[in-house]
C-alpha cells in the first residue's frame, strides 16, 4: 500500500494503484491518454482562470527569472503552459528554462507549442531527476506536484537539483471553505468529471481529479513536509479563494 503518515497519504492513489510503482504508471496511462484535449479541458473546466494562476505563480519569481544567468526547472510540465509562464516573465537575455514531464505525448504537444524558443524540454521522472545536486535557482511544478506517488520524496528530489537559497513554486488545487466551497465541490465533484469525460472522451482521469485533491495534504501538512524536506522558508499564497494556491520554499543554505 502507498505509505501513510499520520493517518495521511503522502502519495497519489489512482483507481487500482497496488504501490508507488503501479500508482506512477497509471497516472502516467491516464496523461498520455488526455493529451490530445489537455489544453482546451483546462481552459473550459477553469473559465480560464488557470492562465492567471500560471501569470501570478510566474510572477512570484521575477527576481530570478530576471536574471540572465539563471536555472529553472519546471517539473511536471505537461504541455508546458507554466514553463511558458516563467519564459515569459524573463528578459531578452533569458535564463536557461527547462521543462521535465514523464509522459512523453504531454512533452511532444509542450515541443510543438514552444518551436523555436529557447526552452528545453526532457523526458523524465520528477522522484528520479537526472541532474547534480545544486544545479537550479528556481524549480516549480504546476498542477501535477499532487499527482506523485510519494510527496516527500518529490519535494526531497526538489531540494537536492536547487542550489542553497534556491526557490521552489508549487502550484496547485486547493479546498476553499465556506459558501464558496459548497458551490466549488458541487461543481468539482460533480458537473467537471462529466464535462472532462464528454469532451476528452476519456472516463478515469477526470473522476480521479477531484479526488487527488480531496486527498492531497492541508497546507499545514504540505509546509511542515516541505520544512522536513529541507526547505528552511515555507510559505501558502491562496488563489481565488483557495480553489488553488502556491506554495513557496527556499532551501536551507546549508542542509545538515
Amino acid at each position: 500500500m502507498i505509505e501513510e503518515r499520520n493517518s495521511r497519504i503522502v502519495g497519489a492513489v489512482p483507481a487500482g494503484a497496488r504501490d508507488r510503482e503501479s500508482a506512477a504508471k497509471a497516472v502516467q496511462e491516464m496523461f498520455t491518454s488526455i493529451a490530445p484535449r489537455y489544453d482546451l479541458l483546462n481552459h473550459v473546466l477553469s473559465f480560464n482562470t488557470d492562465r492567471v494562476w500560471w501569470w501570478r505563480a510566474a510572477r512570484t519569481f521575477d527576481s530570478i527569472l530576471k536574471h540572465p544567468d539563471a536555472r529553472v526547472l519546471d517539473l511536471c510540465c505537461g504541455t508546458g503552459d507554466m514553463t511558458f509562464a516563467l519564459r515569459r516573465r524573463t528578459n531578452s537575455g533569458s535564463p536557461q528554462i527547462v521543462g521535465a514531464d514523464f509522459s512523453h505525448a504531454m512533452l511532444q504537444r509542450a515541443a510543438v507549442k514552444g518551436r523555436g524558443s529557447t526552452l528545453r524540454w526532457i523526458e523524465a521522472d520528477a522522484l528520479r531527476l537526472p541532474f547534480p545536486d545544486g544545479h537550479f535557482d528556481l524549480v516549480t511544478a504546476a498542477f501535477g506536484f499532487r499527482n506523485l506517488a510519494d510527496y516527500d520524496a518529490g519535494l526531497r528530489e526538489m531540494v537536492r537539483v536547487l542550489r542553497p537559497g534556491g526557490q521552489c513554486g508549487i502550484l496547485d488545487f486547493g479546498e476553499p471553505r465556506g459558501l464558496i466551497g459548497k458551490f466549488y465541490r458541487v461543481y468539482f465533484k460533480k458537473v467537471l468529471p462529466a464535462v472532462g469525460t464528454v469532451i476528452s472522451g476519456v472516463q478515469g482521469p477526470y473522476k480521479y481529479l477531484p479526488a487527488s485533491v480531496e486527498r492531497f495534504p492541508s497546507p499545514e501538512e504540505m509546509l511542515e513536509r516541505m520544512r522536513q524536506a529541507g526547505f528552511g522558508e515555507a510559505s501558502w499564497m491562496p488563489y481565488t479563494f483557495g480553489v488553488a494556491g502556491l506554495y513557496r520554499g527556499v532551501k536551507k543554505s546549508q542542509n545538515l
